[in-house]
């Protein structure tokens, strides 16, 4: 995702490098080792010294008008809570397209994958903070839009392990943690990975036919 002149959107959570090569600037903040975006915003990278560059995450303020999410749109947004009936999301984009403004969506168990629906269970495939590639299927009650993951390439597209470190995709159902290597169910997008990791997704493909 770019803006008009190269600079690449980041949103909470992302990991934009080493703390060893980078100076934190404004928007982000350090764990660990590595630096991370604090906001949803552009990525301004700085000069370089001493072999460190300043990196500053900006928000957008140049917008003409307010963008809607609308239905068929494909959207980006964070899970902020989870029952045993839906997943809550709040929206951040919309076909690319960093909103002014976040919306409330609603992903319901039915609407989670599109085989073996009855077997779904919400906290098995999203948990908050997770980032999730969602299609906008209609506006829903309380002014909330109603979300599919039902589609290969939907689902979660970046989460956080229980220790607090980026997880890596290992299938369609499944990711792990690259530091403690403890595995967590997620309904994962369908993104290129690796041979293994496309292979393995490729059986929800099948299974959706």
């Amino acid at each position: 995702m770019k803006k008009p002149g190269g600079d690449a959107v980041a949103i909470p959570g992302d990991r934009l490098g080493e703390l060893k090569e980078i100076v934190p600037g404004d928007g982000t903040y350090v764990l660990g080792d590595a630096v991370y975006s604090s906001i949803v915003g552009f990525k301004r990278t700085g000069d370089e010294r001493e072999g460190r560059v300043r990196i500053d995450i900006i928000r957008a303020r140049e917008r003409k008008a307010t963008v809607l999410p609308g239905v068929g749109d494909v959207v980006t947004a964070r899970v902020t809570k989870v029952n045993a009936r839906s997943a809550q999301l709040e929206i951040l984009f919309t076909e690319g397209k960093m909103l002014r403004d976040t919306f409330p969506g609603i992903i319901r168990t039915k609407d989670v994958r599109a085989f073996d629906i009855d077997a779904v269970q919400i906290y098995q495939s999203y948990r908050p903070g997770d980032i999730v590639r969602a299609e906008v299927q209609s506006l829903g009650d309380s002014k909330s839009y109603y979300l599919s993951t039902a589609k290969n390439n939907l689902g979660v597209i970046k989460a956080d392990s229980a220790a607090g470190h980026a997880m890596i995709p290992l299938s369609w159902k499944e990711m792990q943690c690259p530091v403690t290597r403890r595995k967590e169910p997620r309904k994962v997008a369908k993104t290129k990975i690796s041979a293994e990791g496309s292979q393995e997704r490729g059986g929800e493909a099948s299974s959706t036919k």
